[in-house]
């Protein structure tokens, strides 16, 4: 393992060692708070033409939450907005910013999950680690009327309308505390002051206090596509072909487990290759000798694509596994109609 999975497992287990790190803790968490009182007091308020939603978390790793932008997006296209999304793009190093990200932008310029979001939700979507320089550029150069953060919960110089939270439901908040004793950013009572929590998956294992209301989200697998030639099948029908044989998961995400176990309950026997969040991967990671399947996120198909460091041709067992976020209830009409609230009062 990685050293960022050794501390990644460290956290879910609480391990002793932990201990010897919560002095740091209590001061990250106490120059955190103090940061965000003081940045809040000077930025928030100072606010754009059109609304600004920031999707976040306040735990390290993966969430859900491109997934869930990629269906807020649809959702709220179909409700008339005209949305539009900004990243830090981590991962990517771009000669100029703000960057504006298409589908044929380099992965190597804008980052994984900024190129994703352009290819999957069809909108603009532009890259800055100034998160307010990047919602400047996107207003002032496209057709928007709503903006979307990509993570940016702790950039708090980037004014925001409405924070929504997604949780991890299957890990939860690790160990519960703060960095870099535990995974947490911020403490989980700042869960009570935003507008929405999303949880996604394992709604029994969070540990998300009975005081926050939780909108329940699942990621479904949907279909299957062949990364050589982009051939895209239902998911049923592939699995129609492949259910008895074993295959190879390969994930560079924050949550590597998460995606072997969406595997394993398709029924595949999966083995686990697993990398840090965001490394770079080239198509020469994903030979094994075998001829198993090979099996992908979507966030990791990009960068295969985009790589320049593989000399070889893509395999033809390679696939990449596409999901969809199916968020339940009616969170995204209360959401819409507060967007709709803050519209009018531009």
């Amino acid at each position: 393992m990685s050293l960022e999975q050794r501390i990644t497992q460290a956290w879910q287990q609480n391990s002793l060692w932990l201990k010897l790190l919560i002095p740091l803790s209590w001061l990250f968490s106490v120059i955190s708070g103090v940061r965000r009182r003081y940045l809040q007091s000077r930025h928030q308020g100072q606010g754009f033409d059109a609304p600004v939603i920031v999707v976040g978390n306040i735990s390290v790793g993966g969430s859900g939450k491109t997934p869930l932008i990629v269906a807020l997006v649809a959702a709220l296209k179909q409700r008339g907005f005209k949305p539009g999304v900004v990243s830090r793009g981590y991962g990517g190093k771009a000669a100029n910013y703000p960057l504006g990200v298409n589908v044929d932008t380099a992965v190597a310029a804008s980052g994984d999950e900024p190129l994703l979001i352009a290819q999957l939700a069809e909108c603009p979507v532009v890259v800055d680690a100034d998160r307010t320089a990047a919602v400047s550029y996107l207003l002032s150069h496209n057709d928007c009327d709503l903006v979307l953060s990509d993570d940016g919960l702790q950039h708090y110089r980037l004014h925001r309308d409405i924070e929504i939270v997604v949780v991890d439901g299957q890990r939860g908040f690790g160990n519960g505390r703060c960095l870099p004793a535990g995974p947490l950013r911020e403490s989980p009572e700042r869960l009570q002051q935003v507008d929405f929590v999303v949880l996604n998956g394992d709604r029994g294992h969070a540990s998300v206090s009975d005081r926050v209301s939780r909108e329940p989200m699942q990621i479904a697998p949907r279909r299957m596509s062949q990364l050589c030639s982009g051939i895209s099948r239902p998911i049923e029908a592939w699995l129609a072909e492949h259910q008895a044989k074993p295959v190879h998961a390969v994930a560079a995400i924050g949550n590597p487990q998460r995606f072997a176990d969406t595997l394993a309950s398709l029924g595949l026997e999966a083995r686990l290759h697993s990398f840090d969040d965001h490394q770079a991967l080239s198509a020469e990671d994903l030979c094994f000798g075998d001829d198993w399947a090979v099996i992908i996120t979507a966030k990791d198909a990009v960068k295969v694509l985009g790589s320049d460091h593989s000399h070889n041709a893509i395999a033809d067992n390679i696939w990449v596994l596409e999901i969809e976020a199916q968020i339940e209830g009616d969170f995204i009409d209360r959401l819409a109609a507060q967007l709709q609230a803050l519209k009018a009062d531009k």
